[in-house]
């Protein structure tokens, strides 16, 4: 008499696959990337705050360097031209809701109504123009690398900032083009300044964090 063979399941074909984790493994990621995004965006927001508050310094010319400006190109040139437009955008926005972060420890609708409010407005803008001009100037390698980044700090300024900070106030102090040229001329030569102490910053920031130039 022979034992009885025990009864055996043969293996299915059809077995249910194992769940797919291809589809969720970028969601933490994506968290943690528009974390980053936002910090960084809330982050220079204050810095430009906190530059447009500080005392004026005073370098023997007719006109004192401020520091907001530096922290406008600064931000376009190390965030790039999506979030350099969003943390201008942002302190632009508490300024004008009231907060007192514009120049001058001031806030609220009425700076609208000053002969400054052009360059004021003018500043996403420029950050955005100097963060594509960032990007390309990230392509430049070696000593290269900070006339690049002058350099589109400065087209920023030249295209976006002086243009706009000009008409307005010579449309709100009523000046003649020419009184209004040479009222906004005066302020080229400290951005100049601002501008290449701002590409030697952004390219030192750039070599610490090399994680931003692919972001």
């Amino acid at each position: 008499m022979t034992d009885p063979q025990p009864h055996t399941t043969p293996a299915t074909s059809g077995a249910l696959p194992a769940p797919a984790t291809s589809a969720t493994l970028p969601a933490p990621a994506t968290r943690r990337s528009a974390a980053t995004d936002l910090a960084l965006i809330a982050s220079f927001a204050a810095l430009v705050a906190v530059c447009a508050v500080l005392p004026a310094i005073p370098v023997g010319g007719p006109v004192p360097i401020t520091l907001q400006t530096f922290a406008v190109a600064l931000t376009g040139l190390v965030l790039g031209p999506r979030r350099g437009f969003l943390a201008l955008l942002l302190y632009v926005v508490v300024g004008l809701v009231g907060l007192p972060v514009l120049s001058g420890a001031v806030g609220g609708l009425g700076v609208l109504a000053g002969p400054s409010a052009g360059y004021l407005l003018s500043f996403p803008l420029a950050a955005a123009l100097a963060g594509a001009g960032s990007l390309l100037a990230r392509r430049v390698a070696g000593r290269w690398q900070v006339p690049a980044l002058f350099a589109a700090a400065t087209v920023a300024s030249l295209l976006v900032v002086h243009p706009l900070g000009i008409a307005v106030m010579g449309w709100r102090l009523g000046l003649s083009p020419t009184e209004a040229l040479t009222a906004g001329a005066v302020f080229l030569p400290g951005d100049v300044v601002k501008n290449v102490l701002a590409a030697v910053v952004a390219a030192a920031v750039l070599r610490a964090y090399p994680e931003l130039r692919r972001r």
